[in-house]
């Protein structure tokens, strides 16, 4: 009588799982079609947001859609498309803040058009020794996007030959075929630098970063020097663009026997650098020593540093950046362009005039104040 319970227990058991599996299978294009009274294949129009479809049964797949909780298979999909519907995004190095910026405008842009980023960190893998851009082309991204100055250019010549390629956030490489957007450093160099003057600076400083968007910042800022009468003021120190880069420059350069008044760093990160060696030194910012980042990340604006920066676009120079691979997915013979955004001067609490000179030129750059209430 026992052995007769516990058999008909088990078989109970055993429908239970039948049913709890049939229950929990994930529902099929087959059954959104036979849910919304269509095809399999209009139902697939549907989802690949055909135009050829009436709106009353667009309406019933996509209510079926949503009471089946139907999700395409990506990798059927993308054999019937030859898509992947991603994304590769090669980041110079995960590590810069300004990078956040950018990530989110592209992310944005990328994800209203039904693309996936895929992102890797080509610091970490120039350390093992991996060619990435062979990777993204071996799992078959719709296309690349470079963030930053990448080293290997010959291997992203190789890529763009393949798969549509653009470089974002830096000028370099310029190769054929390949869209590059980023920000307008000269513009955004000589609103910090003509700040600094409008101050009433003359003797400053700027800790030069590497590559193409380290020279062309660099050549602003001796430019603007020269047309006011102070080439023989200016002062370039270089940095590695990190914070202790940017301590390092700055301990040399008010060790000088004539230290600079003002400083304008390459990015924010080096800016933070500066401003530790100030303190360090005894000096007050602004009240002794003016800095000026570059980029406008969220380091900037924390409360304890709330640094007057040039403000690089990076939200948009993403979104531009995914605007111009998706034109090229869609043409991919068109012509290489080059995109610049304006950068703009966000004026917070590490710039004053120097001491003795208060109010000296103030009001002579035309700036985007910060409100205090930011």
């Amino acid at each position: 009588m026992r052995v007769k319970t516990f058999d008909k227990l088990a078989r109970r058991m055993e429908r239970s799982r039948n049913g709890a599996t049939q229950t929990m299978r994930a529902p099929t294009i087959r059954d959104v079609a036979e849910r919304a009274g269509v095809s399999k294949s209009l139902v697939s129009l549907v989802l690949r947001g055909s135009d050829q479809v009436r709106d009353e049964k667009r309406q019933a797949v996509l209510a079926a859609v949503e009471e089946l909780g139907y999700r395409p298979n990506a990798a059927a999909r993308s054999l019937s498309e030859r898509r992947t519907r991603t994304v590769g995004v090669l980041l110079n190095d995960m590590r810069n803040p300004w990078f956040v910026e950018l990530l989110d405008g592209l992310n944005s842009r990328l994800h209203d058009s039904g693309l996936h980023m895929l992102l890797a960190d080509g610091h970490l893998n120039r350390r093992l020794g991996e060619d990435l851009t062979r990777t993204f082309v071996d799992l078959r991204v719709d296309g690349l996007i470079a963030v930053g100055t990448l080293p290997a250019a010959e291997a992203l010549r190789t890529a763009a030959g393949q798969i549509p390629t653009v470089v974002a956030g830096a000028r370099e490489p310029e190769l054929p075929g390949v869209d590059v957007v980023a920000n307008d450093d000269e513009r955004g160099a000589r609103l910090a630098t003509e700040h600094l003057i409008g101050l009433g600076h003359r003797r400053i400083a700027h800790i030069a970063g590497r590559g193409v968007v380290g020279e062309l910042r660099r050549r602003s800022f001796e430019a603007v020097m020269r047309e006011h009468g102070l080439a023989a003021e200016a002062v370039v120190e270089q940095g590695d663009l990190t914070e202790e880069g940017g301590y390092r420059a700055t301990v040399r350069l008010l060790s000088a026997r004539e230290r600079p008044t003002a400083v304008f760093a390459f990015n924010d990160i080096a800016c933070v650098g500066a401003l530790s060696a100030a303190e360090e030194l005894g000096l007050q910012v602004p009240r002794d020593l003016s800095l000026v980042g570059y980029d406008n990340t969220y380091l900037s604006r924390l409360r304890h540093l709330w640094l007057t920066t040039v403000d690089s676009a990076g939200h948009d120079v993403g979104r531009r950046a995914a605007q111009c691979l998706l034109d090229r997915i869609a043409d991919p013979a068109r012509p290489g362009e080059v995109v610049l955004t304006a950068p703009a001067l966000e004026v917070r609490g590490t710039t004053a005039p120097p001491l003795g000179q208060a109010g000296a030129g103030a009001g002579a750059t035309a700036v985007r104040a910060v409100r205090d209430a930011e």
